[in-house]
């Protein structure tokens, strides 16, 4: 019980430092003195450390030891948290966070890896369920606390409630993790630097080319399609190097699993919805409702609330032999519902109560999905192909993640501009309703004392930011659209080609782990 609430105390904390920057970037801004471009690169040296060392977790666990890599990990992401809270310039700020996120990506992964080999076989689907729990839980904790520290202390805070936290986590490793025997450490002369290097190359190209792309104007920027080209060519060569190898920094062959293939194709759309969503619920709120970033954050705790009381229940389901094919779609069937829901409620006027049977569902869906995806994609692994499966499922996850939030915030700026134009093409002098408003407006102006020119012209004013209004909902409501079909999609292929592990679990299988 300590080694998991250990693991998953790490977990939350990486997940939550992902989310929880985004509500104080304006107030670190404003502290640093920094440009709005400089300051989203603290979200982006995080997200490129995490997504950089996810992969390479399991290799660097066997160098230094599963317990002492983990502890330094943790020692990393904590001194790191320390010194972005001291941070004086927007520099050493981002230095300070791409360090915290070389600490933090391995966070993810190992408690994962830890979780999963200290039960056994038969009650992995339980020690999953605590482990997804903190996965989906830290996205939505992050925002309202966020929100609070920022709203009642200052910005450096949402740094250092990570340090006692992290101290005490660093000493329950010491004193409770162990490093498995089977580990077997790489003479240096075999240390797979190459492999190290292109992953950094392809990886950390793509996690930059999916932060900045819309801000630099995707392929219109010769910087991203430079990235882009170096990317492709990174992972083609990279993928060659590791499975022509014989001491691969990343074990590519683990994949010819069928579980874990799926289950890492899975996490990939999970962390997009998740993440996605998690990011455009908020955002909505903030941008068309007016809400406080602590206001935006709370919103998602029904989800969270239900997500949490569904996955005990789940991972029961599972232990008794339900399906994982049934069990993930019927989480898809209800995130389409949701998503749907969102798409019919979404209005200018629309109520803060609105959200909460909708965010229901979503916590119900996301309970049904989560779990069977993290376990299915480990459930026939043994030895070392455990830590080397949660490398892989946890990279798809946050890639999943960062491709969801880049190509949502793309199209919700060009979305908005294509429903702009149709809008305006309804006010014009040709439109005898449109003409008779914006009478009306103006003589409302002229009566408050306005001149006939001043009046006119903040008649037409009112009417833009109407339409801006409206443009702006009906994107939003494409989104939701858009994601409830991608889960839909998916269902024929999750009936199609998820099944259950042919190997029957035996007593000497539960013994050799």
């Amino acid at each position: 019980m300590i080694i998991t609430i250990t693991a998953v105390t790490c977990a939350l904390l990486q997940i939550i430092d992902t989310t929880i920057v985004n509500i104080a970037l304006p107030t670190m801004q404003g502290g640093l003195g920094a440009s709005l471009s400089e300051i989203t690169w603290v979200i982006t040296a995080y997200a490129i450390a995490n997504v950089v060392v996810m992969p390479m977790t399991s290799w660097l666990s066997q160098q230094f030891g599963r317990r002492n890599y983990f502890a330094g990990s943790i020692i990393i992401f904590t001194l790191c948290s320390l010194l972005c809270g001291n941070a004086t310039s927007i520099t050493e700020l981002i230095i300070f966070r791409f360090l915290q996120g070389i600490g933090g990506g391995a966070l993810l992964v190992t408690a994962q890896t830890i979780i999963t080999e200290s039960y056994p076989i038969e009650k992995r689907a339980m020690a999953q369920t605590i482990y997804v729990l903190g996965v989906i839980v830290g996205p939505t904790l992050g925002p309202p606390l966020g929100g609070y520290i920022v709203d009642n202390y200052s910005w450096p805070f949402i740094f250092y409630i990570n340090i006692p936290i992290g101290i005490i986590a660093a000493l329950l490793t010491i004193q409770y993790i162990k490093s498995p025997k089977y580990a077997e450490k790489v003479s240096s002369r075999h240390v797979d630097w190459l492999g190290i290097g292109l992953l950094t190359i392809a990886v950390g190209l793509l996690q930059f080319i999916l932060e900045k792309g819309q801000e630099e104007a995707w392929f219109s920027s010769s910087l991203i399609t430079t990235s882009a080209v170096i990317s492709f060519f990174g992972f083609f060569f990279f993928i060659w190097r590791e499975l022509v190898y014989k001491y691969p920094i990343v074990e590519l062959r683990v994949l010819r699993n069928v579980n874990l293939s799926l289950g890492s194709i899975l996490s990939f759309v999970l962390g997009f919805g998740l993440f996605g969503s998690t990011f455009i619920i908020p955002l909505y709120t903030q941008t068309i409702m007016g809400w406080t970033a602590f206001q935006a954050g709370m919103i998602m705790i029904p989800s969270t609330i239900f997500t949490a009381v569904m996955m005990p229940f789940v991972g029961k389901m599972m232990e008794k032999g339900v399906s994982f094919r049934w069990l993930i779609t019927s989480g898809m069937i209800l995130f389409f519902i949701y998503s749907l829901m969102a798409y019919k409620v979404l209005t200018p006027d629309t109520g803060d109560d609105a959200f909460f049977w909708i965010l229901v569902i979503r916590g119900i869906g996301l309970g049904l999905l989560s779990v069977p995806v993290t376990t299915m994609a480990l459930s026939t692994l043994h030895g070392p192909e455990i830590g080397q499966g949660a490398a892989l499922s946890g990279m798809m996850r946050q890639l999943g993640g960062s491709f969801g939030v880049a190509l949502i915030s793309t199209y919700l700026t060009r979305d908005i501009q294509f429903h702009r134009v149709n809008l305006i093409s309804n006010i014009s002098a040709y439109n005898p309703i449109a003409q008779q408003r914006l009478a009306l407006l103006e003589k409302s102006f002229e009566s408050r004392g306005m001149t006939w020119d001043a009046a006119e012209k903040a008649a037409l004013q009112l009417e833009d930011n109407v339409v801006n209004i409206q443009a702006t909902v009906l994107s939003y409501m494409d989104i939701f659209l858009w994601i409830g079909v991608l889960f839909l999609v998916c269902v024929p292929f999750v009936l199609i080609l998820v099944r259950k592990p042919k190997n029957k679990i035996t007593a000497s299988d539960v013994l050799q782990e």
